[in-house]
């Protein structure tokens, strides 16, 4: 329901809130759920996570701005750049729950973090699976060469070592 709900928010813009609470109380209905949430609590979830969207896209922009234009080695360095800035971020935010009681702990804080530091480091992946097809191309390029004959068998070889795709 919370994805839901998030997707609905950005659906329309962190705005119309009563339509967003009468169809969040359809489907806690649909489900058979007789919870229903006030239109007050679902702006205050609203606000704060169009805050912290909001803050995922500055950070983004952040370090692709910082970062500049650069290879495939770099964009895993951005990753690692977001990765940090991550962790600082949640250091902060278990600091300030740390001194919370009971019901005061927000698990909503907890799980943004968890699902966003999981998400940064699933994308490493995609990194990696992008210096894999650039290595194959290279080797491909290496090969097309010695088949024309501008290059010969022994520097392709030597070329594939030094890239480090022997």
């Amino acid at each position: 329901m919370r994805s839901r709900l998030q997707e609905e928010l950005r659906r329309r813009g962190f705005g119309d809130y009563e339509a967003v609470t009468e169809e969040l109380n359809d489907w806690l209905a649909e489900e058979g759920l007789e919870l229903r949430i006030g239109k007050s609590a679902i702006h205050a979830f609203g606000s704060e996570y169009r805050e912290f969207v909001r803050l995922q896209e500055q950070a983004s922009d952040w370090a692709s701005e910082w970062l500049g234009d650069m290879g495939l080695e770099d964009q895993a360095q951005r990753q690692n750049v977001l990765f940090q800035m991550l962790t600082t971020l949640a250091f902060k935010v278990m600091q300030a729950e740390v001194s919370k009681k009971g019901a005061e702990i927000s698990p909503q804080n907890l799980h943004f973090l968890a699902r966003m530091m999981k998400d940064v480091m699933s994308s490493s992946g995609i990194v990696q699976a992008m210096q894999e097809k650039e290595r194959k191309e290279q080797a491909a390029k290496l090969d097309a060469a010695v088949a024309s004959g501008e290059i010969d068998e022994d520097f392709r070889q030597q070329a594939r070592e030094i890239m480090g795709f022997a």
